[in-house]
């Protein structure tokens, strides 16, 4: 792909929004870099200067994007303040009503998964429909908003899509003395290859938000060139989990820690039998009754995935290393004032060095809200037109995957069936 050619800013910028009617913060000029033919098009500007855009992959991928040239207006008084964005997208947001079939994945550890692919798209689909595998954030699943919505406009462009809920999950059963972690990347691996056998004439994608971002990059790092994914796409990625952490435990965000924690002690308590005869480092009481992520983590996660200390596994589980191995089509999506994923966390130069990438950062969003757009405030989030005019592009530009042989499929149908999940 051809790497972008950049210039730079010659005078020191002080940009007013007319809009908000604030200056922005004084940056020196070397820090300002852009690339030519991704900001012109017939002398007309390609995004709009509310957004921040930047990537080795800009001029390969721009031209994608139908409504990056409109500015980023936040839905007022809700878009107005991060945490009042963030709370408002997490209980108000529309839920889309959606018939989900279960399928359970046996992991070769003997765990499990749960597949939640949308009912009826076998016979409304073609084989060789593009597939799209969705990972939630931590603790969340197909049931939430910001999935659903997702779903619904990535199947209405013709994708078959399935939610990847991880262990404990959406109800995702567990099996074995081990939940997730921000490291983990085995079970992704294993639901790429048992979707890929099933449906081997079929481009894959992947979208993962939070957490799942995180999951889904350190993924695409590893796997490199042999990576089987068309193209993916990370949003609100905290990168690296060291800020992250710092930040969690600061100010207001000490709500949001309190209730991540309350969700993944309510997961571990409908297991804890598996884990109470468990011996080595496992503090099981200090898991259970955990006030924050980070003692939760201490007590579990750590020891489970081999960590000498959750500072050892915030620090070796950080996919902002990813980035530069990343050899797949990849989008990243951040708000500058998310409150969980931090601005300054986020692998800028990396992204800039790697011809397969590009980051979009819009001006405010929260964590997984971005109440902006035509369907604000109830509605998709802003991002969800931006995500499918990325992967359509790359679908258009893909060959059909011409299978040589497929594989036996190992799963297991859960006892449900079918499963009608009517929310909101």
């Amino acid at each position: 792909m051809a790497r972008p050619a950049w210039g730079c800013v010659t005078p020191p910028l002080s940009i007013f929004s007319p809009r908000s009617g604030l200056y922005t913060e004084r940056v020196r000029t070397q820090k300002i870099h852009f690339s030519v033919a991704a900001m012109l098009d017939g002398g007309q500007r390609r995004y709009d200067p509310s957004l921040e855009v930047l990537g080795g992959g800009l001029d390969s991928y721009l031209p994608a994007f139908k409504t990056l040239n409109r500015p980023y207006d936040a839905f007022p008084v809700v878009g107005w303040n991060r945490h009042v964005e963030t709370i408002f997208a997490s209980f108000f947001r529309s839920v889309p009503d959606v018939r989900l079939r279960r399928e359970c994945l046996r992991t070769k550890d003997d765990g499990a998964v749960a597949l939640d692919w949308v009912s009826g798209d076998d016979r409304r689909l073609g084989a060789d429909s593009p597939v799209l595998i969705l990972l939630p954030g931590l603790t969340g699943g197909s049931e939430d908003s910001y999935v659903r919505h997702l779903l619904v406009r990535a199947r209405s462009n013709g994708m078959r899509v399935v939610v990847f809920n991880s262990r404990g999950c959406a109800d995702s059963p567990v099996t074995t003395a081990q939940f997730y972690s921000a490291s983990f990347t085995e079970d992704l691996r294993q639901v790429v290859a048992h979707v890929s056998n099933r449906y081997p004439n079929a481009n894959l994608y992947a979208v993962g938000w939070s957490l799942g971002a995180n999951i889904l990059v350190r993924y695409l790092g590893q796997e490199s060139h042999a990576c089987p994914l068309s193209g993916a796409v990370s949003l609100c990625n905290p990168f690296n989990l060291v800020i992250a952490d710092e930040d969690f435990r600061k100010g207001f965000n000490i709500v949001y820690d309190k209730t991540l924690a309350n969700a993944l002690r309510k997961i571990f308590k409908k297991h804890i039998l598996i884990f109470e005869d468990i011996g080595g480092e496992f503090n099981i009481p200090l898991a259970a009754n955990a006030k924050s992520v980070r003692e939760f983590d201490d007590g579990l996660t750590r020891v489970s995935f081999g960590f000498k200390s959750v500072d050892d596994y915030y620090s070796n589980s950080s996919s902002s290393d990813s980035i530069k191995h990343v050899c797949t089509p990849l989008l990243c999506i951040q708000a500058a004032n998310d409150p969980i994923a931090p601005s300054r966390g986020i692998p800028r130069e990396d992204i800039k060095e790697n011809p397969n990438c590009l980051l979009i950062v819009t001006p405010k969003g929260g964590h997984l809200g971005w109440v902006s757009g035509p369907e604000a405030p109830r509605g998709a989030p802003w991002t969800d037109p931006v995500v499918m005019d990325f992967l359509e592009h790359l679908e258009r530009g893909r060959p059909k995957v011409i299978a040589s042989s497929s594989e036996s499929d190992t799963v297991q149908l859960c006892t449900e069936g079918l499963r009608h999940l009517k929310c909101g």
